[in-house]
Order: structure tokens, then C-alpha cells, then sequence
């Protein structure tokens, strides 16, 4: 992405915020995993979406006034002995570039230039990414920011960024759209890979090494966690074991995507080991299939968000009364255990503004269709999801090349 994608990200938050703020975000920095050894870093994604830089410790620093707005970076000197060990740093002079700003400043200048904002700027609010599932949780560098600020400049007012970060990276701008069409040929590759090597016998973490090794080929790699499961694992909704028997009449479930310049795709695919479904897989997988093709047949610019998964279940319940599988559409409960849509982007379950289930639909949105059928009475459970792209005129499935339908998996499974 552009420096130009990254500068336009902060001239939006810039143009939200009242005069007299600065906002502040942290990139993040290594978790300890065990002993001497750290998790892999992962940026904060609001940072990332920023700046384009993912890398620890570092920060930026908004600032918007009466004089102005202005906009610098903190990032870790060089530090050869660290970077023997870790892999090199981002330099000043490389992060202008990629980020577009033109203020690149040592780590160590930031505390001295918050003090200026607040003591001789003539800022009075201070914006921070608090950002917490659970209370429970440890404090990020923003809650620490937080108490420090209370202490240190008493007059100034606490705000939360986060609303106004879900709110901008609700609409994704074009080359973000250009990224995931591009995540999405690397994610087909990936199935097509599992389905040519599946046959019973196999360990789910043979399809996983066919999916992730082709994305590896092109120089990819997996936006998240993947998901490989077969029989009696497909009931666990997001299972990470990796070592079970792929037997004869089994489902294979896979929930993968491929990441591509920050931006991720989420798929979720279920075909039979086999290659040919049995009568009972058919007729689950027809009500998904059926299910997923009408709501890419009415979604549209202007419906309410919670349209989407009020939609999958009232029309997959009737399609699976229909059927016969159950009784009445108020049994569906007891085969759809989620939700049928979230949105995808920077991250895999992104961080969009979608507390108000009424906001209308609009162009630009990407997020997940997504239809879980578990059927435990018949040890058959898989989930058909796509990624759903609003358009000015309705919407586009941006998964459709994957195969969907049991004429195209049979026909995939048997090439």
C-alpha cells in the first residue's frame, strides 16, 4: 500500500477530532511466550492502519490545535546488537516513506514532546486506543499512558479513539478492496491444494501443510490461525488441533484465509473426502448453498447490518424445515450455534463500528456471509462463508472462484 493510503487514514481521524487534541497510538510490543522466548510480534492494527509500519515500540502522535495539525512518529534507533538477534529495524528515512510522514523522531523524544502538547500547546484532550475485551485483561500502553496523563496534566481530558477507528475502517478504500481480490486467488489456491491431496487416512495436518504451503509458494501467508478439521472435530467451532483422522464419509471443514499487504480474506469451505457427498451431507449443504445464494441476491447499499444474520437464519431455518431435517424453524438453534456475518479487513473479525445493528449498509463494507450447519445427530458439520463486497448497486461475492456448489466441489474433487 501507498503512503498516500496510510496519510489519508490519519488526515480522516484528524478531520474527527475536536481542535485542542492529541492522539496517541502505540504499535505494541513482544508478549512473552515462555522462558527467554516472545510470541511472534503483531502490531496493533489501528496503529498499522496508520502509519504501515508494524514494528514494536514504536508510536504516533497526533496533534491538532489552533495553529495547526501536525503528525510524528517515534520509532526504536538503530540498535545493531538487537537486530542481530531480531532482524533489522525500520530507519527513520525508510518510515517517511512508507508511512508519508514527514516527522520521524528516536523513541526516546516522545515523553518531552507529549509534556510540550499539554503544558505549552495548547492541548486540553488526550485520545488513546483503549481497547479491551475483558477487564481482566493487562493493561496495554494507552491504560498506562492514561495514568500517567491523570497524574501529570490533571486538566486534561481522557478520550477513547477506538469509536473513531471502527468507524473509519468500516469502508475500505480501493486499494484495500485491490488487496483482498488479491488475498482471495492466493486463498483459492490453498483449497484447491487440500482438495487435491484429500483421501481418508490422511491427519488433518496434511491438508493444513497443503493449504499453507501454497500460500507460501506465492509468499503469503495465512491471515489467521488455520482452521483444518474432519468428523466429529468440525463441531468445535474454532478448532486448532491438527492431528485427527481424516476417515471415510468424513466432512472436511477448513476456515482459512491468505493475508495480503496487511489486508486478510475468511473462507470457510466443507466438502466431503470422499469427492461425492453423501444423501444427508447434500441435503445440509443444499440448504447453506441455497441460503448463501439468496442473501448475495438481495443484500444491497442501505439495509441495516443486522439484516445479514437475521436473514441466514430465518432463511436457512425454513429451507431445513423444508427439508425435513427439523420440525419447525424455532429448532434451527440446535444446528446453527453462530452468527452469519463479520467483517474482514485488517483484521480477520474486524474492529468496525457495528454496535448499532441498525446502521444502514454501505459501499465499500466487506464482511463475511457465513452459514454453519452442525448436525451432531448425523456427525456432519461444516460452514459455507464468503466474503461479501457492498457495491453501489448491491453487493459481490469476492470468494465466488472457491468452489461452492456440490456440482463444482465434486467436479474440483475429481480433477
Amino acid at each position: 500500500m501507498h503512503a498516500s493510503f496510510f496519510k489519508a487514514n490519519r488526515e480522516k481521524l484528524l478531520a474527527r477530532l475536536p481542535e485542542g487534541s492529541v492522539a496517541v497510538l502505540f504499535a505494541g510490543d513482544y508478549i512473552r511466550k515462555t522462558a527467554d522466548e516472545n510470541f511472534l510480534f503483531y502490531g496493533s492494527r489501528n496503529f498499522v492502519y496508520l502509519t504501515g509500519i508494524d514494528q514494536p515500540k514504536s508510536i504516533l502522535l497526533l496533534r491538532k490545535t489552533g495553529a495547526g495539525v501536525d503528525e510524528t512518529l517515534f520509532l526504536s534507533p538503530p540498535n545493531p546488537q538487537w537486530e542481530r538477534w531480531n532482524g533489522t529495524l525500520v530507519g527513520f528515512d525508510a518510515a517517511a516513506g512508507i508511512s508519508g510522514c514527514r516527522s520521524v523522531r528516536p523513541l526516546g523524544d516522545f515523553d518531552a514532546a507529549l509534556d510540550v502538547c499539554f503544558t505549552r500547546g495548547g492541548a486540553t484532550q488526550l485520545w488513546l486506543d483503549f481497547d479491551k475485551l475483558t477487564r481482566n485483561e493487562p493493561d496495554s500502553d494507552a491504560f498506562k499512558l492514561a495514568r500517567y496523563a491523570r497524574g501529570r496534566f490533571p486538566h486534561v481530558v481522557l478520550q477513547s479513539v477506538l469509536p473513531l477507528m471502527k468507524n473509519l475502517r468500516a469502508i475500505k478504500a480501493d486499494c484495500e478492496i485491490e488487496a483482498i481480490r488479491r488475498a482471495e486467488v492466493l486463498t483459492s489456491k490453498g483449497i484447491a491444494a487440500m482438495m487435491k491431496i484429500a483421501k481418508p487416512g490422511l491427519r488433518e495436518y496434511n491438508l493444513k501443510a497443503a493449504f499453507e504451503g501454497a500460500l507460501m509458494d506465492e509468499g503469503a501467508l495465512p491471515a489467521f490461525p488455520t482452521i483444518i478439521s474432519s468428523g466429529r472435530n468440525n463441531f468445535c467451532i474454532h478448532y486448532y488441533g491438527i492431528d485427527g483422522l481424516v476417515a471415510e464419509g468424513d466432512m472436511i471443514l477448513n476456515d482459512v484465509g491468505a493475508r495480503y499487504d496487511f489486508i486478510g480474506t475468511d473462507v470457510s469451505r466443507g466438502w466431503p473426502v470422499s469427492g461425492k457427498f453423501s444423501d444427508k451431507q447434500r441435503i445440509l449443504y443444499e440448504c447453506a448453498y441455497k441460503t448463501s445464494e439468496y442473501l448475495y441476491s438481495v443484500i444491497k447499499p442501505g439495509l441495516p447490518h443486522s439484516f445479514v444474520d437475521k436473514t441466514i437464519k430465518e432463511y436457512n431455518a425454513n429451507l431445513l424445515k423444508e427439508a425435513g431435517v427439523i420440525s419447525g424453524v424455532d429448532e434451527v438453534s440446535k444446528l446453527m450455534w453462530h452468527g452469519g456475518a463479520h467483517h474482514v479487513g485488517f483484521d480477520t473479525h474486524d474492529v468496525v463500528d457495528v454496535t448499532e445493528l441498525d446502521r444502514p449498509l454501505e459501499p465499500g463494507m466487506i464482511f463475511c456471509v457465513d452459514i454453519g450447519i452442525y448436525h451432531e445427530d448425523w456427525g456432519i458439520g461444516f460452514r459455507l462463508e464468503d466474503n461479501c463486497l457492498i457495491t453501489a448497486a448491491g453487493c459481490e461475492n469476492l470468494s465466488a472462484a472457491i468452489p461452492r456448489s456440490i456440482e463444482d466441489i465434486e467436479a474440483a474433487m475429481g480433477r
